[in-house]
């Protein structure tokens, strides 16, 4: 995620090199024809903003639906934040409560309370991983039994069957009398809730932005981009400025080109680029928060933007 409030320009200009790069061929060659006498093209100027409103109209629906995406991921991820807190918080004094009754050693529920906080970050560090197509599962390996660890490698839905198996501990617990019957009315909710949210992300991964507004918006830009310039050389040659066509046609097809580029990196939050959801931050956060809950104090060192890049 980027925090900076200021862009360095010469990637700014790497990512729409080439529309500017069309952009000031054409013009420079529309300038050199006109200036030679070699061939006299000009449009009027209406066909050119007739076109850019109906870009700038496709743009900006493109833009706000990826913002909404990312918006909407960054929400969802608020929100596994929120409830992996909850969540812990919930195992840690039902289980506690357990220790007052005689029901349970000591050591059974310390146990027991760590191996549930560890698979809930266990389970966040998964979807991270999984919605990003990455295949580090080590990562997870201090969070998890060895056997549990071998049996995830195995699994296609990695996060899924984390969740799983918490709900299949928790049916142990109440049998072995760590948690209540009534417990589980409580924490279930939650889990079905992380189910949800990972529904959610892997909605927003699976299913890009209709390819048609795509694929229309950069034909008209490019269109605009081709059009643009003998558009604007009858008007300059008139007003004896026709020099200007090549940096004014850049000024324009710069900011159309800008807005566009918005649209597309803003459109699939989960790619692990500058731009994304900070997931490995997120985790981060949550593994520090329920390690503290838990009692630890050797917490992961909490992870900063680094030159304004939050990841």
């Amino acid at each position: 995620m980027v925090l900076r409030k200021n862009f360095d320009l010469r990637i700014v200009f790497w990512n729409i090199r080439h529309e500017t790069g069309i952009t000031l061929t054409v013009a420079t060659i529309t300038w050199l024809l006109h200036k030679f006498d070699a061939i006299e093209i000009a449009l009027p100027y209406n066909i050119a903003g007739i076109l850019g409103s109906a870009l700038a109209i496709f743009i900006a629906f493109r833009n706000q639906t990826a913002y909404g995406r990312w918006w909407e991921a960054r929400t969802i991820w608020g929100g596994i934040i929120n409830n992996s807190r909850i969540f812990a918080r919930q195992i840690i004094v039902n289980a506690d409560n357990a220790l007052g009754t005689g029901k349970a050693g000591s050591e059974v529920v310390e146990a027991y309370k760590k191996e549930m906080v560890y698979r809930q970050i266990a389970f966040a560090h998964a979807l991270r991983l999984h919605l990003r197509r990455q295949n580090n599962w080590e990562e997870l390996q201090h969070l998890l039994s060895e056997e549990e660890y071998n049996a995830l490698q195995k699994a296609q839905n990695k996060p899924n069957m984390l969740l799983h198996r918490q709900g299949v501990r928790i049916k142990e617990a109440m049998r072995n009398q760590i948690l209540e019957v009534n417990d589980n009315l409580t924490m279930e909710p939650n889990l079905a809730t992380f189910n949800n949210w990972q529904g959610a992300c892997e909605r927003i991964k699976n299913t890009p932005l209709p390819r048609n507004y795509h694929y229309f918006t950069r034909l008209f830009l490019f269109t605009f981009i081709f059009i643009l310039p003998f558009s604007l050389i009858s008007d300059f040659n008139k007003m004896n400025i026709d020099y200007l066509v090549v940096p004014v046609s850049f000024i324009i097809c710069f900011v159309f080109s800008i807005m566009n580029r918005v649209g597309e990196i803003n459109e699939d939050p989960f790619e692990n680029k500058l731009q994304d959801i900070p997931m490995t931050a997120l985790c981060n956060t949550i593994e520090r928060d329920l390690k503290e809950q838990l009692g630890e104090t050797d917490l992961p060192e909490k992870l900063e933007p680094v030159k304004g890049f939050l990841f």
